[in-house]
């Protein structure tokens, strides 16, 4: 059987990589940008960065900022209005997962107008049209949005997060500044870089993870491990940076074979009580390795995570005593970085526990978990999150 893997075309990594960007648009014939990106990175001077590029290079953009930490449809839908007034041939996304995702959206929309209702593109999507141009610019390192075929919009009438796997979305073009990255406060570098963490992990013991995706995965978990203590705790430039190629490489992987109920059961936190995702995930992850350990193949994989990530004895240890360590790692990193909170923290009330576990059972990430999951599963997994 053969095996599908989709990449994006050209990526810049490094300090000051955005001066590339004009130069970009230029070369590929490009008039007019319409820049997205969100509230909080306009008053906090990051996206004026990009736009110093765009002014000096003399190329001209409306700026859209309407969005959400968690999209929603509205924010997706607004934004294509806006994209239609300003006459744009190129969309340039700078910020998070928020921001990308939503640019992929509007993206999505441009070109495909007959799914303009936006809850038709959940799931595996069959969309005609590649979208409408887009440049992608994070300034998180955890989502990797823009190397990957996946988006995220919450739907807040159903209050579920719709996950979109469309090739079409891709971006044309990603740039990785780690100086769009280094003014992150410490508690969303944390909670991106667990995210990065979570999809390098999940996606190395998917049900689809091949040599390729292997690879990658292996790779970034190792930096993960490596660099995200001295990126959130010291700001240290060389951390930040690896940090920024990290969560890129564990997208590659991912964006290609899926992941798993750490997302399914995340996506609800966000979608009900407005969890950040990175944070959710982060909450989740070690419940959910405990529970998925007990699958005797993926015992297997996290005994080779952890002779990569400084554990060679590993290779002598029975698997729940794997298990036991590789949960403790992630939990001792996770507090390294300052997340020590519960999902309880974030407004989780058990009586709600078979209403997300219905959720998490819908979600499209829940076929890659290497252990099958029930209903009763996810009610018990939520438990031992409080």
């Amino acid at each position: 059987m053969s095996e599908k893997f989709v990449l994006n075309e050209t990526s810049y990594f490094g300090k000051g990589a955005r001066e590339e960007l004009a130069t970009e648009i230029k070369n590929r014939g490009f008039k007019k940008v319409f820049l997205v990106s969100d509230k909080s990175l306009v008053e906090a001077g990051v996206t004026a960065k990009v736009e110093e590029v765009l002014n000096n290079a003399g190329i001209p953009y409306d700026l859209y900022d309407e969005i959400k930490p968690n999209p929603t449809i509205k924010n997706v839908l607004d934004g294509v209005d806006a994209c239609k007034k300003s006459k744009a041939d190129l969309i340039v996304a700078v910020g998070g997962g928020s921001s990308i995702d939503t640019a992929k959206g509007i993206s999505i929309v441009m070109t495909n107008p007959e799914r303009a209702d936006i809850k038709s593109l959940n799931g595996a999507s069959n969309t005609v049209n590649r979208g409408m141009p887009l440049i992608a610019m994070p300034t998180t390192a955890g989502t990797a949005a823009e190397v990957t075929i996946n988006y995220v919009i919450t739907d807040e009438d159903a209050k579920i997060k719709m996950v979109c796997v469309d090739p079409n979305d891709i971006p044309i073009l990603a740039i990785v500044d780690s100086e769009l990255m280094a003014s992150m406060p410490k508690s969303l570098a944390a909670a991106t870089g667990m995210d990065a963490l979570t999809h390098a992990v999940e996606g190395y013991i998917t049900k689809a993870h091949n040599d390729m995706s292997d690879m990658f995965h292996m790779q970034a978990i190792k930096m993960i491990f490596k660099y995200l203590p001295a990126a959130v705790n010291d700001k240290d430039p060389v951390a930040v940076e690896k940090m920024g190629m990290a969560q890129y490489i564990a997208g590659m992987g991912f964006s290609n074979v899926g992941l798993g109920i750490v997302h399914s059961m995340a996506h609800q936190l966000g979608a009900v009580y407005d969890t950040p995702h990175g944070i959710a995930n982060a909450m989740l992850l070690p419940t959910v390795m405990r529970f998925n350990g007990e699958n005797k193949e993926t015992a297997g994989r996290f005994r080779e995570i952890l002779v990569n990530i400084g554990r060679p004895d590993a290779e002598h240890l029975n698997d729940q005593d794997v298990i036991n360590t590789f949960v403790w790692m992630i939990s001792e990193l996770s507090k390294a970085v300052g997340i020590t909170t519960t999902i309880k923290d974030y407004g989780a009330k058990e009586e709600d526990f078979e209403m997300l576990a219905e959720k998490a059972m819908n979600d499209p990430c829940k076929p890659g978990n290497p252990r099958e999951v029930t209903k009763e599963d996810f009610i018990e997994l939520y438990r031992r999150a409080m």
